[in-house]
C-alpha cells in the first residue's frame, strides 16, 4: 500500500511543480507582447500575453479620411488579430510546458 501512497505523493509533487511553472509562464506572458496590423499597417495594435491591449497606433493618413466606419473596422480588426496572436503565443508556450499533454482546461487556442 505504501507504494500507492508514494505514487500519489509523486503525482502531487509533479502537479505542484506544474502549477508553479504555469504561474511563472503567466507572469512571463504578461511581459511579452505581439503586434498586429490592419489596412496595410494603417492601424497597429500591441497586445500582451495577458490579452490586454497595450497600445494602438493609427497612421495620420487614416485620420484624414472621412470614413469613420472604415477606421473603426480597422481598429477592431487590428485588436482582434493582436488578441489571436497573443493567444497563439501563450498556447505555444503552454504546449512547451505541458509537453503537449492535452490537459483538460488548458486549451488556450
Amino acid at each position: 500500500m505504501s507504494n500507492g501512497l508514494n505514487s500519489l505523493s509523486d503525482v502531487l509533487k509533479q502537479a505542484q511543480k506544474l502549477q508553479e511553472q504555469m504561474t511563472e509562464l503567466q507572469r512571463q506572458a504578461g511581459e511579452r507582447s505581439v503586434e498586429a496590423s490592419a489596412g496595410g499597417g494603417m492601424v497597429k495594435a500591441v497586445v500582451n500575453g495577458r490579452l490586454e491591449l497595450v497600445s494602438i497606433e493609427i497612421d495620420p493618413e487614416a485620420l484624414k479620411s472621412s470614413d469613420k466606419e472604415m477606421l473603426q473596422d480597422l481598429v477592431i480588426a487590428a485588436v482582434n488579430q493582436g488578441i489571436r496572436n497573443a493567444q497563439a503565443l501563450v498556447a505555444q508556450e503552454m504546449k512547451k510546458l505541458t509537453g503537449g499533454l492535452g490537459l483538460p482546461g488548458l486549451d488556450l487556442g
